[in-house]
Parts: structure tokens; C-alpha cells; sequence
């Protein structure tokens, strides 16, 4: 296809063997693969293909109901640099199947030599608050990830790594991933469904030794009582990554599935911070990790910059051998995301304590009520040890006098209900500040999530506030 080195290739294909064939691949032959998720839709595909000049595109055919190939044709049709479109499965009129291509390929055809120093990866940012931007992940930065993170995973030749959320997204990829799974020497199990009997019906199968999921995956196999249903026993570690796993959940996970919850906090930018195998409880059960590796500069500010005494709270920064320099061909947010000498302002809110982090939220992800400033980390995480409480997420509503209050949302327990009152007198008896009570309770039957796991706090303050703009007196 003339696909040649430096090109870049968007990707979008589901959890499989074409994922992992495709990616080696491009690496093989010197081109830089654009990760993007499945449900990324056409507004999202045409700003990542202008953003990085991809001139091609590599899908599956269908989700559902939903066909990627009508979508990669209305694309090109737009007029973007898009010359190519690949398909896994039957591909549309002036596509490619990927599997010709696999046929006739020369498997002989030497790899390109190519300088590490170069981008070999672009990964997306989380995109919370506006469009992803490109992050530039270079060959050599990208393998220290993976390695660095593999190790603190204690991952051997012995590891049966299971993949379940999207391999595009950093954490699944490289953190440690299947790539940390492969450089040592481990196996790797790919899960295209998050079904919960399907996902461990293949744990019990495949003996798979480690697992990564996310804060909602976890509450969900708690409630479902999978111990009970399954062979668990060649299980040792599952790593939740995304958002903090409550310690409550993870004494849960350790004693009913007899494993060690593994933490990973960080960012597809760069720092990533993992909980030890080997840590003692109170680092297990509460903190968010260390550094993966020694280089790794990690600084917390207050708001005016000046660093902070360990265990209070404030702002990460970091800076190191893996964290990128800036994002891609974007001067106007490098200038607003990097310091003048470097570091990288992660936007989280954590407290330090010697090298291991205690992660309290986005450093948006509070509510100004009145001056007093609520975390939503911290109140989210009591929420969650309510016997009634399967997931919690705390957020602002508008107020006319306070500029904002606390709202709730819980998706309770199967068959329990839940009021505001009962939740008070349980955030009461925790012995917390009465500023700090939710003002609002709203139950709701799931949470809106990313495709990662994060819920998406943006869409809950939407909904708030549309249903108090409603109640509004006419």
C-alpha cells in the first residue's frame, strides 16, 4: 500500500489478534500508530486524522449496529489525508481486508531501522474537559514504560495477562499491559467482552495469573459473587487502574478472591506509580503507588507554585525519563500543560508521603461550597462503604447562594433503596466536617462511563443541572 516510515496509521480495531498484529506491524516497518477507541465516533476520527496526518485507517467492520466502514468513507470523503482504509473482517468497495494483506505480505522483508529517539506511538489524552490531544510516545520511552511497569507487576515467564479493556488505551497497552506482559516472556489473553461469566469462565480456562480493570468491573464482580462460580485459583493479582479503587473494594477483592490488588495511577503522558506487590497494608489497602522508576521527578505544588510538605494536599507535577515533552503540534496547551523547566502538570490533587502518592481527585474534581472546598475522591470513597452502595460519584450542582453544593449519585445494590437521610446519618457517624454532606441524592441505575472505566463527571453535573433549571419556578 506504500505505507512508508513516519507515516501514521489510526487504529481502531477491538481487542484481538488483528490488534496486536496490526501494532507490531507498523513498529516493523518504521510507521507510528494513532490509537483510537471503538466508540469513538466521526467527530472525534476527524479531528484525530487531521491532527496527526494519518494516511491510513485500520477498523473492524462493525459494532453492532453500527458499521465503521460507512464511517471511514464519509471521512475520506471530507477531504482529509486519509489514502487508505484497511478493514478486519469484509471490507466496503476501495478498502483493503486485512486479510489479503496478511496473505501476501513478505514476512521476510527485513524490519526498518529506525532511531529510538523518534515518536513510535501516539496515544490519546483523556479528553475530560475538551477534544483528545495526540500524545507523542517515542520507541525508547515507550519500551522503559513497559518494562519498567512489568517489572513492578512482578510479571515472569510464568504470566498469563488478560486483556479486557481496549488495548488503545495506555493502560491496557503498556502499563503494564500486554506489552509488559511480552517483554517478559508471559502470555497474553485477549478479551473482546467485558461480560462478567465470560470474562472468568476464560480466567478459569486459560489459568490466567493476572487481570486489569477498572473501579466499575471490580464493584460489579464483587456484587456477582464470582469466587463462588468460578476457579479462581491460578489468580494471583488484579490492577485497577483509572480511578482510585476505595481500600473497602480492595480488602474486598483480597480477601474473597484470595489476590493482591495492585494499584496503577498515572497518565498516558508518562508517570505511572504502582502499588507493590510486596507493599505493606496501609500502602496496599490506601495509597495510589510509587514511581515505577527512581528518575521519575514528582513535585506538589500549591496554587501558587511553591512546593508543599509531605502529606499535605496539592498539584503533581512530574517530570522524567518516559513523560513526554509536549503534546503534539499543540504550542498553545504545551504552554498551559508544561513549566518553563520541564515538568508536566498532571491536574491532580495528591497528597505525598515519601515516594508513594495518595491520589484525592482532579484538581477540578471539588466543590466550591462557598469558599470550602469539598473533595469528591474523599466523600466517594465513604459513600462507598454504605452496605447499600454498589457505586458512588460525588459532583457540583449550581447554587444561588453557595455557587455550588454536593450531589450524589449512587447506583445502589440490587433490590436496596436509599434516601437522602439514611446517607447523611452514615457520612455523620464517619465523623467528617457537615460542609462536606451531599445536599442531593440522586439514585440512578448505572453511571456514565468512558470507555475506560472513568465516569464521566461532566455528563452527572450536566444532568443536575438540567433537572434544576426544570425546577425552577416559571
Amino acid at each position: 500500500l506504500g505505507v512508508a516510515p513516519r507515516d501514521r496509521v489510526v487504529m481502531q480495531l477491538p481487542n484481538g489478534a488483528a490488534f496486536v498484529l496490526v501494532y507490531f506491524a507498523l513498529a516493523r516497518i518504521g510507521a507510528i500508530p494513532v490509537m483510537a477507541l471503538r466508540s469513538h465516533r466521526q467527530a472525534e476520527l476527524r479531528h484525530f486524522l487531521n491532527a496527526s496526518g494519518a494516511t491510513a485507517y485500520v477498523i473492524g467492520d462493525r459494532a453492532g449496529s453500527f458499521d465503521f466502514r460507512t464511517m471511514a468513507d464519509a471521512l475520506r470523503a471530507e477531504g482529509s489525508p486519509l489514502r487508505h482504509v484497511i478493514v478486519a473482517g469484509e471490507p466496503l468497495p476501495g478498502q483493503h481486508a486485512l486479510a489479503d494483506l496478511l496473505r501476501d505480505g513478505d514476512i521476510d522483508e527485513p524490519p526498518v531501522t529506525v532511531d529510538p529517539a523518534e515518536v513510535g506511538t501516539m496515544l490519546l489524552s483523556g479528553g475530560t474537559t475538551s477534544m483528545s490531544k495526540l500524545i507523542p510516545r517515542t520507541h525508547q520511552d515507550y519500551v522503559l514504560n513497559a518494562r519498567l511497569c512489568g517489572g513492578a507487576a512482578g510479571f515472569d515467564e510464568r504470566t498469563v495477562f488478560m486483556a479486557i479493556l481496549p488495548l488503545g488505551h495506555n493502560y491496557n497497552l503498556a502499563s503494564p499491559g500486554i506489552l509488559g506482559a511480552l517483554t517478559f516472556g508471559g502470555a497474553v489473553v485477549l478479551s473482546p467482552s467485558t461480560d462478567i461469566d465470560s470474562v472468568f469462565a476464560t480466567v478459569q480456562r486459560e489459568r490466567v495469573t493476572v487481570i486489569a480493570a477498572v473501579v466499575p468491573m471490580i464493584a460489579g464482580w464483587l456484587e456477582a459473587d464470582v469466587e463462588q462460580r468460578f476457579d479462581l485459583a491460578s489468580l494471583r493479582v488484579v490492577q485497577n487502574g483509572g480511578a482510585r479503587l476505595a481500600p473497602e473494594l480492595r480488602q474486598r477483592l483480597r480477601e474473597r478472591f484470595g489476590v493482591t490488588p495492585q494499584e496503577i495511577y498515572g497518565t498516558a503522558e508518562g508517570l505511572i506509580n504502582m502499588t507493590r506487590l510486596d507493599d505493606d497494608d496501609e500502602r496496599l489497602l490506601h495509597s495510589s503507588g510509587a514511581p515505577v522508576c527512581d528518575a521519575d521527578e514528582i513535585v506538589v505544588v500549591d496554587d501558587d507554585g511553591r512546593e508543599v510538605p509531605d502529606g499535605e494536599a496539592g498539584e503533581l507535577m512530574t517530570r522524567g525519563p518516559y513523560t513526554i515533552r509536549g503534546y503534539y503540534d499543540a504550542a498553545e496547551k504545551n504552554a498551559d500543560a508544561f513549566t518553563e523547566d520541564g515538568f508536566y502538570r498532571m491536574g491532580d490533587i495528591v497528597r505525598r508521603r515519601g515516594r508513594y502518592l495518595y491520589a484525592e481527585g482532579r484538581r477540578k474534581d471539588f466543590v466550591n461550597r462557598g469558599g470550602e472546598k469539598i473533595s469528591c475522591e474523599e466523600i466517594e470513597a465513604l459513600m462507598l462503604t454504605h452496605p447499600k452502595v454498589k457505586l458512588a460519584a460525588l459532583v457540583a450542582m449550581p447554587d444561588p447562594v453557595f455557587g455550588e453544593k454536593a450531589c450524589a449519585f449512587v447506583v445502589p445494590h440490587p433490590g436496596e433503596t436509599l434516601g437522602l437521610a439514611e446517607l447523611i446519618a452514615f457520612l455523620r457517624a464517619q465523623q467528617i466536617a457537615a460542609f462536606k454532606l451531599p445536599e442531593r441524592l440522586e439514585i440512578v441505575a448505572e453511571l456514565p462511563l468512558s470507555p475506560v472505566g472513568k465516569i464521566l463527571k461532566r455528563e452527572l453535573r450536566e444532568i443536575i443541572a438540567a433537572k434544576l433549571a426544570q425546577e425552577q419556578p416559571r
